[in-house]
């Protein structure tokens, strides 16, 4: 059940109403959580942003959705682990690549590194060495890819802490 309300654009900040408005005429709705995040203009224009910037990072997108699931898995987000598994779908990951993401791995070498590196960002970046970053671009990854990977990171923990906090859930189809 939600703790905090999602909110229109009649009823939101100033500033978060302008920015809902717009992000329902390019799309038709906005969603709980961008809905929910108008209660703070300041949170909410920083995530379109950061969600935006990161649209144009180096990472394969396949990539990207296998590191928000292992990210959104260790954080316990229903909401964001069923975005990112519809998603993975929709760009080819199978069941099982969906499966090892959430464990934190991959059957490609290269991507499980990337994919350990993201966790380890997460859960202990102060542990990330110069040999662990040597060992990435011994995989082929540039330091701009593992730039992305921090932001991706980022902000897959603000929206998977946010939904926690404000207790947005998947919606239960009552079939």
């Amino acid at each position: 059940m939600p703790r905090l309300t999602a909110l229109g654009p009649d009823n939101t900040p100033s500033t978060s109403s302008a920015l809902l408005a717009g992000i329902i005429d390019r799309h038709g709705d906005a969603g709980p959580m961008v809905r929910t995040m108008a209660h703070s203009p300041a949170l909410l224009q920083g995530y379109l942003e950061l969600s935006r910037a990161m649209k144009r990072a180096a990472i394969p997108r396949p990539l990207s959705e296998k590191i928000s699931l292992a990210v959104q898995e260790w954080l316990g987000c229903a909401l964001c682990l069923e975005a990112h598994t519809a998603a993975g779908r929709s760009v080819g990951l199978t069941d099982t690549d969906i499966s090892l993401a959430r464990g934190g791995t991959a059957t490609d070498a290269r991507d499980a590194a990337l994919i350990t590196y993201a966790a380890r960002i997460l859960t202990e970046p102060n542990t990330i060495s110069a040999a662990d970053v040597d060992e990435l671009r011994r995989h082929g990854w540039s330091d701009r890819v593992l730039a992305d990977v921090v932001g991706l990171v980022a902000l897959n923990q603000l929206t998977g802490a946010f939904n926690l906090v404000a207790g947005l859930e998947p919606v239960v189809s009552s079939s």
